[in-house]
């Protein structure tokens, strides 16, 4: 049996004055939409916000439900929405933020397994990287210029 490594850029940021100034502003959209998340449940308040490539910011954070299946997660829905709204403008980049009232994040937390393939489509579809950029509550911030550097063993369209 043959070993192959898989290897992913990832950048990492001490504090939010170290990124560039559009990346900071979408990190601070996505907080603000962390704020008005629902979850009752888990307590886990997930901000997201987007940035189109025609400078246009859409923002989404998780919408619980008791009937956990039918929740979705912030990113979902904020590239949804953006998607819904400007379906032929690519993606630039997505910010993506967590807190709980139960306590402080302070790592980035990144997109579940679900979202990183959804996210994935959108730069397949516009054939445009997505910059993703991570941060908790406070701490460190990371950064990728690409979804698939999350998702490096990525299903597409090519298994179909």
């Amino acid at each position: 049996m043959k070993k192959f490594t898989v290897q992913a850029d990832i950048y990492c940021a001490s504090h939010i004055d170290e990124l560039p100034e559009a990346d900071a502003a979408l990190l601070q959209r996505a907080k603000e939409a962390a704020e008005h998340a629902y979850a009752p449940y888990s307590q886990f308040q997930v901000g997201a916000a987007v940035r189109l490539a025609n400078g246009v910011v859409v923002i989404g954070n998780n919408q619980e439900n008791a009937a956990y299946p039918v929740t979705l997660c912030g990113e979902r829905v904020a590239v949804f929405a953006a998607a819904a709204q400007y379906p032929d403008v690519p993606v630039e980049a997505v910010a993506i933020t967590i807190k709980s009232p139960t306590g402080t994040i302070d790592r980035p937390v990144p997109p579940c397994g679900a979202c990183r393939q959804a996210l994935y489509e959108y730069e397949v579809r516009h054939k445009h990287p997505i910059r993703l950029i991570l941060q908790g509550d406070k701490g460190v911030i990371y950064s990728t210029e690409t979804v698939q550097a999350l998702l490096p063993l990525v299903f597409d369209a090519s298994f179909l």
